[in-house]
């Protein structure tokens, strides 16, 4: 090599260091200065950085005034990842949050930590619980403080969020919807539905805000912006509850159900005919040509696609479907379309109650029943299966590290996935968090994580729900 032009040295050796792994470019960086500078290449880390996550927090390295801040996310990153993979004492806090009297009916992040997107460095989180003591909750999990309580109303019945606005909505026993501001917990509207049971649906289109929700009377009824405006209304599944409630990736549709009568089919419906419904024109709806449907899941990396499980023609076996929905436009008419692109009968003769179905990516889902969790591909491969709660799992949270299954048992089960040479995408049992004794609590009821945190409420004994919220930090 010619001494003369160092750049070419250095050159060279980037390229070499880009089959390095982590450890050895760090063993290389203490071998001599050249080495060290190649090493220290911000591209190099960057190439890593991407190659490990596809998508990486960009905004968070603009903080960091030092040279290398490439190599401190990927070094921080992986830090908290193995913490959160171990799971082991001291790589993480825990916290019980109290205050409820009543038992807790849904928990949410109102401000969380992405897990397609991670900050290392600022982590904070929090999260809004809903109870039948009728208040709403804020919560800083990281120090377990109390941020803000609503005034007692009827007892709730659900809650979801919206992050990226920090807005809040419930409902209530008595079909009272009500919207809260996240930051202080000051309402900002209501709308009274007249339902004892409502299925919550927020979403977004077009920086446009919609609330659809589902009744206990059949109807699915959606609302506008922050007034609460009605949109539109349609019957689905006349005299049984709306219990199914789900909006695609492009947010063209939303699929309504009930899991409360074996004879009646779901319904795909067109999200504009709602949002933004034409005089004197019911919403343009179609059925999907499935009974008996107990669960489904819109697939996170496909427009429009579809899972559903539901029964067949055998009482004791349970199918799972799927279909694409899409929209064909003649020149007077629009028609839905609902195309099956797969179905397979699911473990034969094994028994599925309160089944909890959540999709990884466009070929693999998770279905939880009873004490069992499996991970199906759409093809209906069996890629891994456990059995490891002694009592039925009541909650499931899957994000793109971590499966999260709650249990009746006390415990919560931590299983990451792990991309096989041979066999692809699979899952691996991890370890276990307790949430404390079962003289004070009758198991976890509902579990919700996000990249850095796993926050589960359990039944208290004594009627009063508790949360227990478990954060990992880098």
């Amino acid at each position: 090599m010619d001494v003369q032009h160092p750049h070419l040295i250095s050159d060279c050796l980037i390229h070499i260091f880009t089959f390095l792994t982590e450890e050895d470019l760090i063993s290389a960086s203490s071998v001599c200065k050249d080495w060290r500078e190649a090493a220290e290449t911000p591209w190099l880390w960057r190439r890593m950085c991407l190659q490990r996550w596809t998508f990486c927090n960009f905004a968070v390295l603009g903080s960091e005034h030092v040279n290398h801040s490439w190599k401190r996310y990927f070094l921080r990153r992986c830090h908290l990842e193995m913490k959160m993979t171990k799971g082991k004492s001291g790589g993480y806090t825990g916290k019980s949050l109290r205050g409820h009297t009543g038992r807790v009916v849904g928990l949410v992040y109102l401000q969380g930590n992405s897990a397609e997107l991670p900050h290392l460095w600022n982590s904070s989180a929090t999260v809004c619980s809903a109870s039948a003591d009728g208040t709403v909750r804020a919560w800083n999990i990281q120090n377990g403080e109390l941020l803000w309580c609503s005034p007692v109303q009827s007892p709730l019945t659900g809650i979801v969020s919206d992050e990226q606005r920090e807005v809040v909505i419930t409902a209530d026993s008595t079909g009272l919807i009500k919207t809260w501001q996240g930051q202080t917990g000051q309402e900002v509207a209501s709308f009274s539905t007249g339902s004892p049971r409502s299925t919550l649906l927020q979403y977004n289109v077009d920086n446009n805000w919609f609330l659809t929700i589902g009744t206990s009377q059949g109807s699915v009824c959606t609302l506008a912006d922050s007034a609460l405006t009605k949109r539109s209304s349609i019957l689905v599944c006349d005299s049984f509850s709306v219990n199914i409630l789900l909006v695609s990736p492009d947010k063209k549709w939303i699929m309504a159900g009930t899991k409360d009568n074996d004879d009646l089919s779901p319904k795909v419906i067109y999200t504009e005919s709602l949002t933004s419904p034409a005089e004197d024109e019911d919403p343009l709806c179609q059925s999907v040509p499935v009974i008996g449907c107990q669960a489904a899941v819109f697939i996170p990396t496909q427009p429009a696609r579809l899972a559903i499980i539901h029964h067949n023609e055998h009482p004791n076996n349970k199918v799972l479907s799927v279909f694409d929905v899409s929209i064909k436009k003649t020149k007077y008419k629009l028609e839905i379309q609902v195309q099956q692109v797969e179905s397979f009968v699911l473990k034969p003769h094994t028994r599925f109650s309160h089944i909890h179905l959540q999709a990884k990516d466009s070929n693999c889902l998770v279905l939880a029943s009873d004490q069992t969790l499996w991970v199906y591909s759409l093809k209906g491969a069996l890629l891994a299966s456990f059995e490891q709660h002694t009592m039925p799992i009541s909650s499931l949270c899957v994000d793109s590290f971590r499966v999260v299954t709650a249990s009746r048992d006390l415990s919560l089960r931590v299983f990451t996935w792990r991309n096989d040479r041979d066999h692809g995408l699979t899952l691996d049992s991890r370890y276990h968090l307790l949430g404390g004794s079962h003289t004070m609590s009758r198991g976890f009821t509902h579990v919700a994580c996000d990249y850095s945190s796993i926050v589960a409420s359990t039944e208290g004994n004594d009627g009063k729900d508790v949360l227990k919220a478990y954060s990992f930090t880098s």
